[in-house]
């Protein structure tokens, strides 16, 4: 299932997203030539940085929710596009140099489908770049929606609801990594657990994206009192002293080459 997002919310609430894809970025080793896909691109921020860096090639962003890309289109380069694209629906053959993702294959569920999708779509020698989230991911606020989903108020509500994020293991992606004839292939956790610099900052974060998928299954009479729940039991458990909140951010790391 495809999710709407609010692109501008998400600008103004992504900063670590931005911070992990930087470094991500930072680390590539980018000619200028190459033909770059960037999987669940959101605001488009990081995908202008990769059209910048390929200057006699492209960078193209794809996510499938039409508020994203309507926020990422404000990014303009001759060489630099975006297009509302389900990653699920990736359908290109030798196409790319570089296919990068980062905070975004979380929300993809079926990941033997996308990595068989990825593997086709580089070129031969080309390479993929992902950095998404893994076990242990976001401790503190699946305990307290998961708490929230089930007061009596809420719980009929989500009878049939699907939790919406793969985050595995290393040893389990490794293993299904290894399934696909990818040449060397790394993948590797990280740590990287942030201290939101203040309440409002946090609750930025919780509005866009964390609480969208649960707002879709609730009635308009609801949601105010269930994002109320969650924003107040998550200052409670995660405010420190001097007014920081904080959060578990557990991340998988992924490079191969075909």
């Amino acid at each position: 299932m495809a999710h709407e997002f609010d692109g501008n919310k998400y600008r103004a609430a992504s900063a670590h997203q931005k911070e992990w894809g930087a470094k991500l970025i930072r680390e590539l080793s980018i000619a200028g030539t190459e033909r770059i896909l960037d999987l669940g691109c959101g605001d488009g921020a990081l995908t202008a940085q990769l059209a910048e860096l390929a200057p006699r090639g492209s960078a193209l962003g794809i996510d499938a929710s039409r508020g994203m890309i309507e926020a990422a289109r404000a990014h303009v380069a001759e060489n630099l596009s975006f297009a509302v694209c389900d990653i699920n629906d990736l359908d290109s053959g030798n196409e790319f140099d570089i296919i990068f993702s980062n905070a975004a294959l979380h929300w993809i569920k079926d990941h033997d489908a996308l990595l068989g999708n990825v593997h086709r779509a580089l070129r031969p020698g080309g390479m993929l770049r992902f950095n998404f989230a893994g076990d242990g991911n976001c401790a503190n606020f699946f305990s307290v929606v998961r708490e929230a989903m089930s007061l009596p108020q809420f719980a009929p509500h989500f009878s049939d609801f699907e939790w919406p994020w793969y985050m595995p293991s290393i040893e389990e992606y490794e293993l299904l990594v290894r399934r696909f004839p990818f040449r060397e292939t790394r993948v590797w956790g990280e740590n990287a657990d942030r201290f939101f610099a203040d309440r409002e900052a946090m609750i930025k974060w919780i509005d866009q994206p964390s609480l969208v998928p649960f707002m879709e299954y609730l009635p308009d009479e609801h949601k105010a009192d269930f994002r109320q729940f969650v924003i107040e039991h998550m200052i409670r458990r995660t405010c420190q002293a001097d007014g920081r909140c904080f959060e578990t951010f557990r991340r998988i790391n992924v490079i191969a080459r075909k």
